[in-house]
């Protein structure tokens, strides 16, 4: 479902501020595959997945998703492939909108984004049978606005809207980082019915390694724009969290006692 080959990106080139962010990411994921992908600061991560959804274009390498080359697709063009979840709850709805009319809005996409005839009986119905996986009550309120919910409850339904039209992928991007361990817990729990469900293809970018380990088939590990770690099956099930640890101090050469997954 994706492939990555020879993906290579330089922030500010020939400048002292030069970043070499992604140094040959090569990466093939099978249709139903659910990576998590782990990494130290500026390890890559968030490059990688920028890279996938056409932020900003490779220096070099290809980009397949569905067997579709995408490499030189602009940002907008390649959405209609792709399902994303942001860190920050806020940035993937509405909020001065209902949920049903968030919702009417993700389930249009790739068509004229408008409520103007309004959302159906039928719509409606659907809509709310998507909101009971969620298990947060959100069906019996979906004409509030959705600046109204909880953090956890707006990416919740974020999540939803991003796989209301089953995408090709799913990239999540730390999407339970800034919620509460209680809340968090409740949106990976989600997370893993809505993929294991619709059976989609994901990436998941976390610092926490616990996550990484109980979450997903596959468990990537990333340093310094490359990838060091690919494990999958019964390896992965296996993995205990000194294991990663051990991995990463390899890769550095040292304890990294600094480093923000040492606090999750």
């Amino acid at each position: 479902m994706l492939k990555l080959s020879g993906i290579k990106k330089t922030f500010n080139p020939g400048t002292v501020n030069e970043k070499k962010a992604l140094t040959g990411i090569d990466l093939v994921l099978n249709e139903g595959d659910f990576a998590t992908v782990i990494g130290g600061n500026g390890a890559g991560k968030s490059t990688t997945l920028n890279a996938i959804a056409g932020v900003w274009p490779v220096d070099e390498g290809e980009i397949l998703i569905d067997g579709i080359n995408v490499t030189k697709l602009p940002e907008f063009k390649r959405a209609k492939y792709l399902g994303r979840v942001f860190q920050d709850p806020m940035t993937g709805t509405a909020a001065g909108m209902q949920i049903e009319e968030n919702l009417a809005l993700a389930a249009r996409r790739g068509t004229r984004r408008s409520l103007k005839r309004g959302i159906t009986a039928a719509e409606r119905e659907e809509y709310k049978e998507k909101l009971k996986i969620l298990d947060l009550g959100l069906e019996e309120r979906m004409t509030t606005k959705v600046g109204l919910l909880s953090g956890g409850q707006r990416q919740a339904l974020t999540l939803l809207m991003a796989t209301l039209k089953k995408p090709k992928l799913l990239l999540l991007d730390e999407h339970t980082a800034a919620l509460d361990p209680k809340t968090a817990a409740k949106v990976l729990e989600v997370t893993d019915k809505i993929i294991a469900g619709d059976n989609l293809t994901a990436i998941m970018i976390t610092h926490n390694m616990k996550d990484a380990i109980a979450h997903g088939n596959r468990l990537i590990m990333m340093h310094e724009g490359h990838i060091i770690y690919d494990v999958s099956g019964e390896e992965k099930k296996n993995l205990k969290v000194s294991d990663l640890l051990r991995k990463f101090e390899q890769a550095r050469g040292g304890e990294f006692a600094n480093d923000r997954m040492m606090l999750t």
